[in-house]
């Protein structure tokens, strides 16, 4: 009986990404109007830190143009993916990033965050990924 169960939740997980698989990936110009709505207010709408609640704040927000310089100029697309979604808190001191719930609403696409792997992935988080990695400055 368990390996009956194993299998069907193998098969409905396969199904899942099958389903996401065919779904337009989202591209950048996607993920502007989410990082405006939910992004800008602290890390400006340039993302370079300097949103309208930034100075308030005992920390100041990160500059978002950065990540792939301070990454030696490679983007982290599976810690940025954790930092977007609330995963990855424990490196955070102060009020933090919020939780955006609505970013993990609606359908879901396949996301690769460098390992190779297909992930099913909210649409949403992976347009917000896709813009901010876009936003990068180069040396």
């Amino acid at each position: 009986m368990h390996g009956y169960i194993v299998a069907a939740a193998g098969a409905a997980g396969m199904l899942a990404l099958a389903g996401c698989m065919e779904a337009e990936m989202p591209v950048a110009q996607d993920g502007q109007g989410l990082f405006m709505e939910n992004c800008a207010v602290c890390h400006g709408a340039n993302g370079k830190g300097d949103g309208e609640l930034a100075r308030g704040m005992a920390k100041a927000p990160a500059d978002l143009t950065l990540i792939a310089l301070r990454n030696g100029d490679s983007f982290p697309r599976a810690k940025v993916m954790s930092t977007i979604d609330g995963y990855a808190k424990s490196d955070m001191s102060g009020p933090g990033m919020p939780e955006f719930g609505d970013l993990l609403s609606g359908d879901l696409v396949p996301f690769d965050s460098g390992d190779g792997l297909q992930t099913p992935t909210p649409r949403k988080l992976v347009a917000l990924l896709e813009y901010i990695e876009s936003i990068q400055q180069e040396r």
